[in-house]
């Protein structure tokens, strides 16, 4: 059997020189568009570049020596010395307020709202501490925590249970979800409604039974079963 060659007509040849030169005339009508958008391009990357090696690393990096003995003193529970400094070494709202864009300064939003909290300042804990911005497993959950705290402090229980809620929500792990769901049933026992609390409360024996919450969640339990008879 003869096999029958493909024929490949003239008009083909044609079609993909006319593809050809279009594109070519696009290059070639549009190079000074193209080459602009090239270079902008270039000095958009090597300006974010410069800008991260040049501006943010060393304001960083100062940022952090600075906030050092911040963090001492809140540690030793010297909230105020911490918040404000000792005139050698700036405190946490001065690092807010000088190295904003920084990642120390983040963290300076969560340190200022756990000493106002202590402090028993609980509308600033509250505005400090949801400046705060952070996916960590532990310190999310404990942040979102402080402000259901400070929101219950201030008598505003349908903000603390939100806040609570959203700190069991964070991280369901069983060092920080057991402690806030405690306080979720707090809450809507204080509100009566004792259905919900029950709730929180079977689900730490069910989830977190080997946690110090779940191991004295049945009395817990008992005393809300007796307040729904």
């Amino acid at each position: 059997m003869v096999s029958k060659k493909k024929e490949t007509h003239p008009d083909q040849f044609e079609s993909v020189e006319n593809a050809l030169s279009k594109t070519e005339h696009y290059i070639e009508e549009n190079q000074k568009s193209l080459t602009i958008i090239v270079a902008a391009i270039i000095v958009i990357v090597g300006g974010y570049l410069g800008y991260n090696r040049f501006v943010m690393t060393p304001k960083e990096n100062e940022a952090k020596t600075q906030m050092w003995m911040a963090e001492q003193y809140f540690e030793r529970d010297s909230f105020n010395l911490a918040l404000n400094g000792d005139g050698n070494y700036l405190g946490f709202l001065d690092i807010i307020e000088e190295y904003g864009i920084t990642k120390s300064a983040n963290l300076a939003n969560y340190y200022t709202g756990i000493s106002y909290l202590h402090l028993g300042e609980y509308e600033n804990a509250i505005e400090y501490l949801k400046q705060f911005e952070s996916d960590d497993k532990m310190v999310a959950p404990i942040a979102y925590g402080a402000i259901g705290d400070a929101y219950t402090e201030l008598e505003n229980m349908n903000e603390a249970l939100t806040f609570y809620t959203k700190a069991v929500n964070a991280s369901e792990n069983e060092f920080t979800a057991p402690i806030y769901l405690m306080k979720v049933a707090f809450v809507h026992k204080q509100n009566g409604d004792y259905d919900k609390a029950l709730d929180a409360y079977k689900r730490i024996k069910r989830e977190f039974p080997n946690t110090t919450e779940g191991r004295q969640i049945d009395k817990y339990i008992a005393q809300v079963e007796v307040l729904m008879q």
